[in-house]
C-alpha cells in the first residue's frame, strides 16, 4: 500500500519509482506503452531540453496495482 498526501496532484518520476519500487527504465517504458503519465520539457541552463515525467494519483494507483515491484 502506498499512502501519500491528499493535496498532492502530481508526482515526478523519481517519486513514482520510489513509492512503487519500479525502477525509471521500467517505469518510462511501461508509461510509454501503456499510456501513463506526461512528459514535460523543461529547459536546462545549457539550453538543451531535458525530458521530465508527470504522474497523476491515478497514474500511481494503475501502477502500484498492475505492476510489481523490480526485483534487480
Amino acid at each position: 500500500m502506498v499512502t501519500v498526501k491528499s493535496s498532492q496532484k502530481l508526482f515526478t518520476d523519481e517519486e513514482i519509482s520510489r513509492l512503487t519500487g519500479i525502477c525509471l527504465n521500467h517505469l518510462h517504458g511501461l508509461a510509454r506503452s501503456k499510456h501513463l503519465g506526461s512528459i514535460v520539457r523543461a529547459a536546462e541552463a545549457a539550453g538543451e531540453q531535458a525530458d521530465r515525467w508527470l504522474f497523476t494519483s491515478s497514474d500511481l494507483s494503475v501502477l502500484t496495482t498492475l505492476f510489481p515491484r523490480c526485483e534487480h
